[in-house]
């Protein structure tokens, strides 16, 4: 039996972009992208935690280094600039490697350079 887990996650992310007439997404750092062992265009689940607010939407890929957590299309709509999101990618695995799965988690500063927890 295969199980959905989460597989990928980048904690606490501050918002420093959004552009409503962009073709939807979110604009993510490449170097995060790669910590977290996501890929563009990789379907991520985005929460919110200032609004509360989840929805679902695609990995687009920002300049290494930037810090770029953007916003763009109608996800634009679901955030502001400062708000801080929990970035999470889930994917199946056989029920039986459950209990030793470790997703690939990254914690950013204020800044969303990756920090050590």
């Amino acid at each position: 039996m295969l199980i959905s887990v989460c597989k990928s996650k980048i904690h606490r992310a501050t918002v420093t972009d959004k552009n409503l007439n962009y073709v939807g997404s979110i604009t993510i750092d490449a170097r995060l992208i790669r910590l977290a062992e996501l890929v563009p265009w990789e379907k991520v689940q985005v929460i919110n935690i200032n609004t509360g607010e989840r929805f679902d939407t695609y990995v687009i890929e920002g300049k290494p280094g930037s810090g770029t957590i953007a916003l763009n299309g109608g996800a634009a709509r679901k955030g502001e600039i400062g708000d801080l999101l929990i970035i999470v990618a889930y994917g199946l695995i056989d029920k039986t490697e459950g209990p030793n799965f470790k997703p690939a988690v990254v914690h950013v500063d204020a800044k969303n350079k990756p920090s050590k927890k």
